[in-house]
């Protein structure tokens, strides 16, 4: 049997009852470290399993599949996932491949950040398409994330901005050798985030004739920082003083919300804001 088991957001122990017992029970068990990462690390959760993690990082999982899924017909096999197995499409492949290998598969879900960013108190049913912010750099700074958040508050909806994580990524100049060299893991933060924003802001002036919604620096956002976990932080604030706002150690999300809230959404989001968001 191959399972696919969610970890939850935060502490080792956020991993459910059954989850826990599959773990303990398995021959091999991997851990993806790549689309996200728990707060607590890899000894702490080897500590409250009582066994050994074998790290997936982007390459194997990616590149060598087969590997993890072997003798998965014989004996049960985890793949460990932050937040919920289905958070990623990655996920979704390894399983089909399991599937195509005519093996037996389970999914154990747990939390994800796509249904705990409703502890802000924005309504999880007022949430638009999902977008993802990359990392630019010199050459490259794309910008496609920014007609879906214009769509959604169009729409009247809330924008979930998933930000960039880079862990154990190829150097460009490695990439021409034999021998890999790998960037510093690198985790976006909500002030980056802004900055990007802010400039795609600036290219891209409304024009909208029908005076629909649109993403300004004046904007109300809302940035998350390791949503689950006891450290947890939430403020809400313009886009413009995001861009200026530490909200500490990885993981963060962003919220565009829509222009309008519910009356109970600007009361429970009020206690996160500086602003009066209830005028």
């Amino acid at each position: 049997m191959f399972y696919i088991i969610g970890l939850g957001l935060g502490d080792p122990d956020d991993v459910t009852v059954k989850g826990l017992n599959i773990i303990k029970q398995c021959e091999r068990v991997y851990l993806e470290s790549y689309t996200s990462i728990l707060c607590c690390g890899q000894e702490k959760l080897e500590e409250f399993y009582g066994r050994k993690l074998i790290l997936a990082d982007r390459e194997m999982v990616e590149q060598r599949a087969d590997e993890i899924l072997e003798g998965a017909d014989k004996h049960s096999v985890a793949f460990l996932v932050v937040g919920d197995p289905f958070g990623a499409t990655t996920h979704t492949d390894l399983l089909l491949r399991a599937r195509e290998k005519g093996l037996q598969t389970s999914v154990v879900h747990n939390a994800s950040i796509m249904n705990a960013v409703g502890c802000c108190g924005l309504q999880l049913y007022h949430f638009g398409e999902t977008v993802s912010i990359p990392y630019w750099d010199e050459n490259w700074k794309p910008d496609s994330f920014f007609g879906k958040i214009a769509a959604n508050l169009k729409q009247g909806h809330h924008t979930l901005c998933l930000l960039d994580i880079k862990v154990k990524e190829p150097t460009l100049e490695s990439l021409m050798k034999k021998k890999r060299e790998y960037m510093p893991p690198r985790f976006m933060s909500v002030s980056e985030a802004a900055t990007q924003l802010l400039e795609v802001v600036k290219q891209n002036p409304s024009t909208d004739k029908e005076d629909a919604p649109t993403l300004t620096e004046d904007s109300l956002v809302v940035g998350l920082a390791r949503i689950g976990h006891a450290t947890q932080k939430i403020f809400a604030c313009s886009l413009r003083e995001m861009k200026d706002t530490d909200l500490g150690s990885p993981l963060h999300s962003l919220i565009i919300p829509s222009a309008v809230l519910h009356p109970l959404e600007s009361e429970f989001l009020q206690q996160f804001a500086e602003l009066d968001l209830q005028k």
